[in-house]
């Protein structure tokens, strides 16, 4: 098991007016190699659980593990975590912020104990995953486009090769184009290195698309946690959570009964066939 979280609570200025309570009583549990999309309205909790992943947030209560061990134990290492368990914020311009891309890009594994040489081999091999190319090394990261410096940043983050992937609103702002290409990127990395992929979005029709497991939460609490197809592929429950039900999961559903009308055909030809062999 990678992440599990037991009975989470978060609340942001306890004891004063300000008080918000933005998660309450989480359990989850990531199992490593999986795919999944966490969506919810505005205000949710999204973006909180994310951050707790790797520690950037402690709960007010309850535990989180990784691989076993409480990463808020005493002696753990949360440097490390955070290098096997990456963060891409919704807005790139956060985390970028040296001279140049390959220098932006190598930065964090040069702080994390890489030897200039070794940063400099993993800044490039990130950098070509997510297809940013040598002539655009020596640029500024200010200089670039909004789809190019999410590339980036997803850069600096693939240079440590993390375990898992965390991303928050991936292709926010972006073309339907850039959108393609970013999220055909990811799933080839979830798939080519088994990297477990958390992504927060507000689409319903991209987390139909690309996730194979869903995380829903509503007002702080998580409200679903299953397969997708199960999750659209059933009115009762897009109903309870006011999803939006994404038009390829409408095109499915209207084609299902004439698929199980015409698989039902087939068996009885095939049984008929089978009756005339014998």
């Amino acid at each position: 098991m990678s992440i599990e979280l037991k009975n989470v609570t978060y609340t942001y200025s306890p004891g004063t007016a300000y008080e918000i309570h933005a998660l309450k009583d989480i359990n989850l549990s990531i199992p490593d190699g999986q795919f999944i999309g966490i969506i919810g309205h505005t205000g949710s909790g999204k973006s909180t659980l994310i951050q707790h992943f790797n520690a950037l947030i402690r709960p007010t209560s309850g535990t989180i593990t990784y691989n076993g061990e409480d990463i808020w134990g005493e002696k753990y290492d949360r440097r490390a975590l955070r290098s096997e368990v990456g963060l891409v914020f919704q807005y790139p311009e956060y985390q970028l912020f040296e001279s140049t891309v390959l220098a932006d890009v190598m930065y964090g594994t040069l702080n994390s104990g890489m030897s200039k040489a070794e940063a400099e081999q993993a800044a490039r091999e990130a950098l070509a995953l997510v297809n940013i190319s040598e002539e655009y090394f020596e640029y500024s990261p200010f200089d670039l486009s909004g789809g190019q410096k999410k590339r980036v940043a997803l850069a600096g983050i693939l240079a440590y090769k993390p375990e898992i992937l965390i991303l928050d609103e991936p292709v926010a702002g972006m073309d339907p184009k850039s959108k393609r290409e970013l999220f055909a990127l990811i799933r080839r990395l979830h798939e080519e290195r088994n990297i477990t992929v958390i992504f927060v979005s507000h689409d319903m029709k991209d987390v139909y698309e690309i996730a194979d497991r869903i995380l829903v939460m509503g007002q702080g609490k998580l409200v679903y946690d299953g397969a997708v197809d199960q999750a659209f592929g059933t009115p009762e429950i897009v109903e309870k959570l006011g999803l939006e039900m994404p038009e390829m999961a409408m095109f499915r559903e209207a084609l299902l009964p004439e698929i199980r009308l015409t698989a039902r055909s087939m068996a009885g030809v095939i049984d008929e066939l089978r009756d005339y062999i014998q």
